[in-house]
């Protein structure tokens, strides 16, 4: 994997760095001469984690830090602990995600999709908002995905939590997605007059055990079994999002989607300026601050 070499010396935080593509993106972050510290919500889990990106990498200076974007409560104790250990963040990757077969609820009562892909990781870039300010050049990478096409009609701001629609696995992994690209915008246009960017990714259709751990049952798990020697590797995954985080060809670049480190476009959907406005108000309203 070569990239410009642009986050040496920097504090970078990934959120589920613990496997797939947050640990490869871990991986050659630290190897770039990144300090990258990671969250993982199981610590057995982060701590194998841990000492496979240590030894691949050949460095000691990779912190895991407990995270379960579920709770607000964890989400805000992570918070708390990267202000009083880095003080200033340098780059934060929204990378963790899930897409699970039932509905379910965070520890607040959302439904889980929504909760953890968009609101969980809006409440802890809010938080983290200073410690991005301090730094230079700061940055925010939102992993998304061409799963935001699923929602072509936009978000159901009537029933975001799937409580009045029969709750379906993609509609609500597609809504999250296409909320993740929604929030990079309205980012972008809040940090407009500060030096932290934001802008959000697809990583490709990856080979992670993304499906493969009971998340989605039924026909979506044959296929994604009969398809999988066509998806990239996790390491493959990984390299829009370390683009992303680490050229200093993009200081200036935000509010884009990246694809195979490019600029694409986005659906008509994840175009709406309003809807994206309208996103950060009701998030603001169920997260707090």
């Amino acid at each position: 994997m070569t990239q410009a070499r642009g986050v040496d010396g920097r504090t970078v935080l990934i959120t589920g760095g613990n496997s797939g593509i947050g640990k490869e993106t871990a991986v050659e972050l630290t190897r770039m001469g990144a300090r990258v510290a990671f969250t993982a919500r199981d610590a057995s889990k982060g701590a194998d984690a841990l000492a496979e990106i240590r030894r691949r990498s050949g460095r000691t200076d990779v912190e895991c830090l407990p995270l379960d974007l579920a709770s607000f409560a964890s989400i805000r104790a992570c918070a708390l602990l990267v202000d009083e250990r880095f003080g200033t963040l340098d780059v934060l990757v929204n990378n963790a995600g899930l897409i699970l077969s039932e509905r379910s609820e965070t520890a607040e009562g959302f439904e889980t999709t929504f909760g953890v892909n968009h609101l969980g990781h809006f409440l802890l870039t809010r938080l983290l908002w200073d410690a991005l300010a301090r730094s230079g050049q700061g940055r925010i990478v939102n992993v998304s995905s061409a799963a935001h096409w699923l929602a072509p009609r936009g978000l159901d701001f009537d029933d975001l939590q799937f409580t009045r629609r029969r709750y379906n696995a993609w509609a609500a992994y597609g809504a999250s997605k296409l909320a993740n690209i929604l929030f990079t915008r309205e980012l972008a246009r809040r940090l407009a007059t500060t030096k932290v960017t934001a802008n959000a990714v697809h990583p490709g259709i990856v080979r992670t055990g993304f499906m493969q751990e009971g998340d989605v049952q039924g026909s979506s798990t044959w296929l994604g079994s009969l398809t999988r020697p066509l998806f990239l590797s996790p390491a493959q995954g990984a390299r829009t999002s370390v683009h992303v985080a680490s050229s200093p060809d993009l200081d200036h670049t935000t509010g884009k989607y990246f694809v195979r480190r490019r600029p694409r476009p986005v659906s008509p959907a994840a175009r709406d300026d309003v809807a994206a406005r309208r996103l950060w108000e009701v998030s603001e309203a169920l997260a707090g601050r």
